[in-house]
């Protein structure tokens, strides 16, 4: 069963709730039974994770979570190369109606930003980080938020990103102006970025 449980995790991209593992046979008793022999490790209530010495990345994990989730601020800051330091936390950004229940997990570790539903919706890219398909927001509205979070992000970090954004031959000045539109931090651009850009 060691392979077909493991083919039947990776089908379902890392994680399966409750209703998928009774779907495919697999019920409350014979799921405690692979919880006890450490074969699956429960994330949170219905939901569950084939566990081996390839476990899968957190990704999946936390697509599963919260599939309404955008990758920001300094895990976006580390996809885009701006930054050294790898976060220890995977900064999410959600609707602000979000119920705040739901981030109460052990593993993995996120810290969840609650975001204006209007502010929440700019700027959501798709992008392959370990094989999976997850949002993340784009360059632009990732330094907008860092602009508008300058006080609570490290000073290194947001010296480091900054250049780093003005070098990238990619970037797209007038996506950084309409974001800090609405973001409402025209003048923190023009300030900090204005000059170079």
């Amino acid at each position: 069963m060691g392979e077909a449980l493991k083919l039947m995790f990776e089908a379902h991209g890392g994680v399966m709730r409750t209703a998928e593992l009774q779907r495919e046979g697999l019920y409350y008793r014979k799921v405690q039974s692979l919880l006890e022999e450490g074969r699956l490790e429960q994330l949170r209530r219905g939901y569950y994770q084939y566990v081996d010495e390839n476990s899968f990345s957190d990704l999946p994990i936390l697509k599963a979570l919260f599939p309404d989730a955008v990758i920001c601020m300094e895990s976006a800051l580390d996809y885009y190369g701006y930054t050294d330091r790898t976060p220890a936390y995977w900064h999410l950004a959600v609707s602000n109606r979000t119920a705040r229940k739901r981030f109460q997990i052990e593993y993995p570790l996120v810290k969840p930003h609650f975001i204006r539903e209007d502010r929440y919706s700019a700027g959501i890219e798709e992008a392959e980080i370990d094989g999976c398909t997850v949002k993340i927001y784009d360059k632009e509205k990732t330094i907008c938020d860092l602009l508008l979070h300058r006080n609570k992000v490290d000073a290194e970090v947001f010296a480091t990103a900054i250049q780093r954004y003005l070098r990238d031959p990619e970037k797209i000045p007038a996506r950084l102006f309409k974001y800090a539109k609405l973001l409402r931090v025209e003048r923190k651009v023009r300030e900090i970025l204005g000059p170079w850009l």
